[in-house]
C-alpha cells in the first residue's frame, strides 16, 4: 500500500468521528500549550539576565572590589567568597590591572550617596561615577537628544535612568511614590536641579531648624564620629544631560541609576571636604585622611572570554576581591534549568493526560474497524501497512494538536507580557514569557512523538487480529 494510500485512510477515519476526534485533539493541544509557556517563562528571565550583563559590560566584565571602608560609599561584597580583600581600589591599582596581561581597559568606579532637590522633591540617589569611556561599555540608551556625561567638566552633568526619580519625596509630607504610588511630576531634562554632597550636613541642618521630620532610615548615616557640621551644606547646581530610554512600565539595568562623569565628581568631593575627611574614604587612626583616594571598585575589560578566569585569578593574587559576569551567568543559567525543568514537567503531566486519551481513541478506533481491518488482511495488505495506518493516524492528532497547541501558546504568552507590563512588573528587563523558534519546533516534534507512542500498542493490536475472526464480528 503506498504512503498516499495510508495518509487518505488515516485522514479519513479521523474526520468520520469529528467530535471524538476533536476531543482527542484539544487534550494535546492543552498539553503542548502547557509545555511551551512553561518553559518560555524560564526562558524570559533568563534572556533578561543576558540583556542585563550586556548591559553591564559583557560576558568579559569583570568587577574588582577592594577594601570596604563603608559610610557614604557602597561596596560590593561576595558573602559567598572565603576572599578577602587586603588592598584599596586607588589610582595606582587602575595602573597595575590596565598593564596585566589580556586586559583591554580598567576604569574606576565610584559609588557616592548624595541628596538631590528640585521643586518641591527632593530625595536620596546614588551617584554612579565613571570614566566616559567606561560610561560607553555600558551601552545606555538614552532618550532623543540625551548624551552621556563630559569629561572634566565644572558643572557635574547627570545621566538619570527612566525610574530614578521614582526615589524623590515631597517637601513636608517627606512621602514619595513607594508610600503614595503616585510618581513625582518632574521632567529631568528641563528641571532646575541642587545636588548636596554632604547628606549628613544636609540632615543635621534640619534638625538643627527644625524642618521636617526625616525618617529614621535617612538619618542613620548622620551619627558617624566626629564633629559633625550644623550649618547647611553647599547646593550645586546640576543639570541631567540624559535620560534612560522607556517609560514608567520599562525596566533595565540602568533604570534606577544616576551617572556622572568620575572625575568631575571627585574633584567636587575635595572641594567640599577640603580640610577633612571624605565620607567613605579611609583614614588613620587618628581621623586624618590619607593622600591617596580610594574607589568603589574598578571595571575591568578582557580580551576573550577565555581568558576571564586566568586574570581574575591573577588580580586576586594581588589582594582584591573578584566577581565575573561569566560566574554570575553560569550559577543562574543552573538556577534557570531548575526552574525551566519544574515548569516543563507541570507541563508534561497535561500531554501525559493527552496520551492516554490518544491510546483510548485509538483502541476505540480498532474495535469500531475490526471488520476493516479482516477485509484489508484478506485483501493482502501487510501487518506493516496496517501498523504504520494507525501510527499515522496517532501521528496526525499529535501533529494538528501541536500546531494549535503552539499558536495558543502565542497568545498566551502574547496576554502574560501585556499583563506583566513586557516584564517591568517582575522587575525584568524584556517580556516574561519569550519562545524562540526551537522551542516551536521542539514541542511539534514531542507532540507528534507522544502520539506516536500512544498510537504504538492500539497499533499492535490492530496487526494481531485474525482476518476470519474480525470479518464475522458484529
Amino acid at each position: 500500500m503506498r504512503w498516499i494510500d495510508l495518509l487518505r485512510m488515516s485522514s479519513s477515519n479521523l474526520r468520520r468521528r469529528k467530535l471524538r476526534s476533536i476531543l482527542t485533539i484539544l487534550g494535546v493541544v492543552i498539553g503542548t500549550a502547557s509545555i511551551v509557556v512553561m518553559i518560555s517563562l524560564g526562558l524570559g528571565m533568563q534572556q533578561s539576565l543576558y540583556r542585563e550583563i550586556e548591559q553591564s559590560g559583557g560576558m568579559t566584565a569583570v568587577t574588582v572590589t577592594g577594601k570596604d571602608v563603608g559610610s557614604q560609599m557602597y561596596y560590593y561584597s561576595d558573602s559567598g567568597s572565603d576572599q578577602e580583600a587586603s588592598k584599596y581600589v586607588t589610582d595606582e591599582t587602575i595602573e597595575k590591572l590596565s598593564k596585566l596581561e589580556h586586559v583591554k581597559s580598567a576604569s574606576p568606579v565610584l559609588l557616592m550617596n548624595s541628596i538631590i532637590m528640585t521643586g518641591k522633591y527632593y530625595g536620596n540617589i546614588q551617584l554612579t561615577g565613571m570614566t566616559p569611556e567606561a560610561l560607553k561599555e555600558q551601552n545606555i540608551s538614552l532618550v532623543e537628544g540625551g548624551t552621556l556625561p563630559k569629561a572634566d567638566s565644572s558643572e557635574l552633568e547627570l545621566v538619570f535612568g527612566n525610574l530614578a526619580t521614582e526615589n524623590l519625596m515631597e517637601k513636608g509630607t517627606d512621602k514619595g511614590y513607594w508610600e503614595t504610588g503616585v510618581r513625582p511630576d518632574v521632567d529631568v531634562m528641563k528641571a532646575q536641579m541642587f545636588l548636596v554632597l554632604d547628606s549628613d550636613a544636609y540632615y543635621n541642618s534640619l534638625n538643627n531648624t527644625g524642618g521636617a521630620a526625616i525618617s529614621t532610615e535617612n538619618s542613620s548615616s548622620a551619627s558617624t564620629g566626629g564633629t559633625t557640621p550644623t550649618k547647611a551644606p553647599k547646593k550645586y547646581v546640576v543639570h541631567a544631560s540624559g535620560r534612560v530610554t522607556g517609560d514608567e512600565n520599562t525596566y533595565n539595568a540602568h533604570s534606577y541609576n544616576v551617572y556622572c562623569d568620575i572625575t568631575t565628581l571627585k574633584n567636587m568631593l575635595k572641594k567640599e571636604y577640603a580640610g577633612r575627611a571624605i565620607p567613605g574614604q579611609p583614614t588613620t587612626k587618628s581621623g586624618k585622611p590619607y593622600k591617596f583616594f580610594a574607589y568603589t571598585n574598578a571595571m575591568v575589560q578582557i580580551d576573550d572570554i577565555d581568558n576571564v578566569d586566568v586574570v581574575a585569578s591573577e588580580i586576586q593574587n594581588l589582594g582584591y576581591k573578584v566577581t565575573t559576569n561569566a560566574e554570575y551567568v553560569k550559577s543562574m543559567q543552573k538556577q534557570f534549568a531548575m526552574i525551566q525543568a519544574v515548569l516543563g514537567g507541570i507541563g508534561a503531566v497535561s500531554l501525559f493526560v493527552a496520551a492516554i486519551g490518544i491510546m483510548n481513541t485509538m483502541m476505540m478506533s480498532i474495535y469500531e474497524r475490526t471488520k476493516e481491518i479482516g477485509v484489508i488482511k484478506v485483501l493482502g495488505c501487510s501487518l506493516k501497512n496496517i501498523k504504520q495506518m494507525f501510527l499515522l493516524e496517532a501521528a496526525f492528532i499529535g501533529f494538528i494538536g501541536g500546531v494549535v497547541g503552539n499558536l495558543l501558546s502565542f497568545l498566551m504568552s502574547f496576554i502574560i507580557n501585556i499583563l506583566t507590563g513586557n516584564g517591568s512588573a517582575m522587575g525584568l528587563d524584556g517580556n516574561i514569557s519569550y519562545i524562540p523558534p526551537w522551542l516551536v519546533i521542539a514541542s511539534m516534534a514531542f507532540a507528534v512523538l507522544i502520539g506516536m507512542v500512544a498510537g504504538y500498542f492500539p497499533a499492535l493490536r490492530a496487526m494481531k487480529l485474525s482476518p476470519l475472526a474480525a470479518i464475522r464480528n458484529e
